[in-house]
């Protein structure tokens, strides 16, 4: 028997090097490595740094995609991706080559010491729920709806440095050997 398909709501991020470019390559990263099929891409956000405020900006974008892995095997991956992009888990909330958040995994809810779902600050954070609230505005994340979380959180600082899902393809390949950092877990 073949296990169906989840939709999974993606969070990425990056504010080393070429951030922007950094994104496109993990987000094409999860489709070329069979981790999961993308169904959506928002836009490309620039926003400010969340935590710790003293580094540079971020690259942002949501993506909807669609998997058969189970929610550890599919955290797994996606560190894998991190990993071979350079990311070094040392900072939190410091710079980062890359992170990739699930958001969340169907309507899955999972609280566990490696991975928490849906994911636990998303719904306070205007970097995740902007990019998101393009490709799934009804969204119901427990009893919230992804388009009222935004209207209630924060959005200084964020603002579209591309419109639309082309930017993904349009972005020059990434070159991780050009990139390490101490990133935050």
């Amino acid at each position: 028997m073949t296990k169906a398909e989840t939709i999974i709501g993606l969070g990425f991020g990056a504010n080393i090097g070429d951030s922007a470019g950094a994104v496109a390559a993990a987000i094409r990263a999860v489709e070329a490595r069979g981790v999961a099929r993308l169904v959506a891409v928002s836009s490309l956000w620039r926003t400010q740094p969340w935590g710790r405020t003293d580094q540079p900006a971020f690259a942002n974008a949501c993506a909807l995609a669609a998997t058969k892995l189970d929610p550890h095997p599919l955290l797994t991956s996606l560190q894998d991706i991190e990993r071979d992009m350079g990311r070094v888990r040392a900072e939190r909330w410091g710079p980062r080559a890359i992170d990739i958040d699930i958001l969340f995994y169907g309507d899955a809810r999972i609280d566990d010491p490696d991975l928490v779902l849906p994911h636990r600050e998303m719904l306070r954070r205007g970097f995740v729920l902007a990019p998101l609230a393009e490709i799934a505005p009804g969204r119901r994340i427990g009893e919230t709806i992804v388009r009222d979380a935004l209207t209630a959180v924060d959005r200084s600082g964020l603002t579209i440095e591309a419109q639309g899902p082309d930017w993904v393809r349009a972005r020059s390949p990434f070159n991780a050997s050009s990139r390490r950092s101490s990133d935050p877990a």
